[in-house]
């Protein structure tokens, strides 16, 4: 297991920690824990709050968190993995490996049933999969479209269905755009869990046990929590208002995606966003990208995974929030071209990305800082605790130096 002692001295995060105390004092967070790298060296380690609210368990590093979509880092890795191998080609066509993705059909311009389709001008590749530019959907971010009831309707999300049978659903249904033509975030990372089976000729799990997990330590980080670490499962919760992040109130939501989530195996090895994970597991998987060290990745191929794969002014949008000018998408993560004014000046370059629940990952080559945050209430990919504390990580790292 990664040891997470902090090595280096000179960096005060007293002020982030306490402004991440206020948000557990004013009910928005149970509780949050934090590590922040400059180069491969830890300058803070941080456990703020509640793992259990209700029993008033502290927060520890070892505790266990669901990581929802910080799956799809390793997702990615392990299909750059089998690249490296020359095994596949970021730019072969998915069907050359899953024959039923060939020959797509995609929607018209406000179509409004499934029927209304022309044919696919090109064939979906593994690097507009990587990078959610395939035409793909997710059904979770756009409800009241013809897709999203499709897919849902079709059980795309059934965790006792495999990827393979997901695989299925997804090829009897249109694209939402022309394959490198959009960015929409989707069920893509799911598909390049079932290339790299197809591909391996091992089920998902086995491979980034014997692939990622295990080389790198990360004894904790799986799709199942043992019966003997539940007790370090965090509780789950839901914020008082969806449309309102800052308004107080916690609800626990222990059976979220749903009943047993994480307790028993499911047929679902869900690559793109279903592992549960700890800080000590989770910093050793962002230390493997940075340089200084042994990295799970060939430094070229580390550099190509943060490099924009959109085209030319197409940047990363989300249905409740509109397009994010300045930020695009790499193939494993999104990338900060521009910081907004809600960033960190410092974050010009940043590869970073997080899950539903609040886990999340950075890392800046030009500041030298990387880090990991982790929070278990829903919808806090976005939530303003994020944003602030990243902010304050910047300004520590700038006044240490």
């Amino acid at each position: 297991m990664e040891d997470l002692k902090v090595t280096a001295s000179g960096y005060d995060f007293a002020p982030a920690r306490a402004a991440m105390q206020r948000y557990i004092d004013n009910d928005l967070l149970s509780g949050i824990s934090s590590a922040v790298m400059v180069g491969r060296e830890l300058v803070d380690v941080s456990c703020v709050g509640w793992s259990d609210k209700e029993a008033q368990i502290p927060l520890r590093t070892d505790h266990i968190f669901r990581v929802f979509s910080n799956t799809k880092l390793i997702t990615s890795c392990a299909a750059l993995l089998l690249f490296e191998e020359g095994r596949i080609q970021l730019d072969d066509p998915i069907e050359k490996y899953i024959p039923q993705l060939g020959n797509r059909k995609v929607l018209r311009p406000g179509a409004t049933s499934l029927d209304d389709t022309e044919p696919a001008k090109g064939s979906i590749t593994i690097r507009q999969l990587l990078s959610h530019s395939s035409g793909l959907s997710y059904g979770f971010f756009d409800p009241g479209t013809v897709i999203f009831k499709a897919l849902n309707e079709r059980g795309v999300h059934n965790p006792n269905t495999t990827l393979a049978e997901m695989v299925d659903v997804l090829a009897g249904l249109p694209l939402i755009y022309q394959p490198g033509t959009s960015w929409e975030y989707s069920l893509a990372i799911d598909v390049v869990a079932r290339l790299v089976e197809v591909i391996s000729g091992q089920t998902f799990d086995k491979f980034i046990q014997a692939r990622i997990l295990d080389p790198l330590g990360m004894v904790d980080t799986g799709f199942v929590v043992p019966q003997k670490d539940r007790g370090r499962l965090v509780a789950y919760y839901a914020g008082a208002d969806l449309m309102e992040p800052m308004k107080p109130g916690l609800t626990r939501t222990d059976n979220a995606p749903f009943p047993g989530a994480y307790l028993s195996p499911v047929a679902r090895l869900n690559g793109g966003g279903g592992l549960v994970s700890t800080m000590p597991d989770m910093v050793a998987l962002i230390r493997s990208l940075l340089p200084g060290g042994p990295t799970l990745l060939r430094p070229e191929t580390i550099a190509l995974m943060m490099t924009n794969q959109l085209p030319e002014g197409q940047w990363i949008r989300f249905a409740m929030m509109g397009e994010q000018p300045g930020k695009v998408h790499g193939l494993a993560g999104g990338i900060i071209q521009t910081p907004s004014p809600i960033d960190h000046p410092d974050a010009a370059g940043e590869f970073y990305w997080g899950g539903v629940a609040g886990t999340q990952w950075w890392i800046c080559p030009k500041a030298n800082v990387a880090g990991v945050m982790m929070a278990q209430r829903q919808m806090a990919f976005v939530h303003p605790f994020s944003f602030e504390f990243k902010r304050m990580a910047y300004d520590a790292v700038r006044r240490g130096r």
